[in-house]
């Protein structure tokens, strides 16, 4: 959990580096620090992290890993290892002894007594819902589903609208092909696509229909080429679909463009 102390210590530091000196409105380290709530006949303060759900704590979250995260990645780029992280989770390369690998992440737990890492090592991993795997030094990827997890989507007996049903299968090829690296990964998880969704009642023409307005836009207009049946034209569809923005990356470009950031930035002497 975000140690609050440091945390509004970090963003000042943030603001200051990138010439803010004053946010206007309500200060933030009373949404911070005064998030209170009653239970039974008591009332409770919360004194460390901040209140889940609120998009201000997930704004400090990512600026305070951002700078937890300095010396980590500078060593990383040091020895040309990949580093990435999303939110708290942290996926990275390591090509030292696997000894100086806990000694790092033990020291690293020591940084902030509320901050502990909890890590895995393996040539085969997830990362949220990709499984990332070392074959031999080639990357190769493919879509993770969590053991426990049911193959559930919405059934195609609820009373949505037709195209949630489209979009669904539409969505669902597309994560298959933008996370499969290669054929074989993209064909198992088409099968496991067609059974999750037969399994909620989906109707076989339905999908299969489905399944072809979806190739067809990047294969062919020909009503004979139904579906991907070799790896060539696998990759090529993939390096297409690898080259659009992603409705989230779409979304987020759209609202940098429109923000309206109104603060009160340094003078040039205030900077020195």
């Amino acid at each position: 959990m975000l140690p609050q102390e440091e945390t509004l210590d970090t963003l000042m530091t943030f603001l200051h580096v990138h010439g803010y000196r004053k946010v206007e409105g309500i200060s933030i380290s009373i949404i911070l620090k005064d998030n209170v709530f009653a239970y039974g006949k008591n009332f409770y303060k919360q004194t460390t992290g901040g209140a889940m759900g609120s998009s201000l704590t997930l704004t400090l979250v990512n600026i305070f890993m951002s700078a937890w995260q300095k010396n980590i990645v500078e060593e990383q780029t040091k020895t040309g290892e990949f580093y990435g992280r999303y939110i708290d989770d942290i996926f990275m390369t390591w090509n030292r002894s696997e000894e100086e690998l806990r000694k790092l992440l033990d020291d690293v737990s020591t940084w902030y007594p509320n901050i502990k890492l909890d890590y895995k090592m393996s040539n085969s991993l997830p990362f949220l819902d990709v499984q990332l795997t070392n074959n031999n030094g080639i990357l190769s990827t493919s879509v993770y589903h969590k053991p426990a997890a049911e193959p559930y989507v919405t059934p195609f007996t609820s009373d949505h609208p037709r195209h949630v049903f489209s979009n669904i299968i539409k969505t669902s090829i597309e994560r298959a092909i933008r996370y499969s690296s290669t054929f074989e990964a993209f064909n198992y998880e088409r099968r496991y696509i067609k059974l999750m969704l037969l399994c909620n009642d989906y109707p076989s023409t339905f999908i299969e229909n489905e399944f072809y307005k979806y190739f067809s836009e990047y294969i062919s207009k020909s009503p004979f080429l139904l579906l991907i049946d070799d790896e060539q034209k696998y990759f090529l569809m993939r390096k297409q679909i690898l080259g659009q923005p992603t409705p989230g990356q779409s979304q987020v470009t759209m609202s940098a463009a429109l923000a309206d950031i109104d603060n009160d930035p340094l003078d040039d002497d205030e900077r020195q």
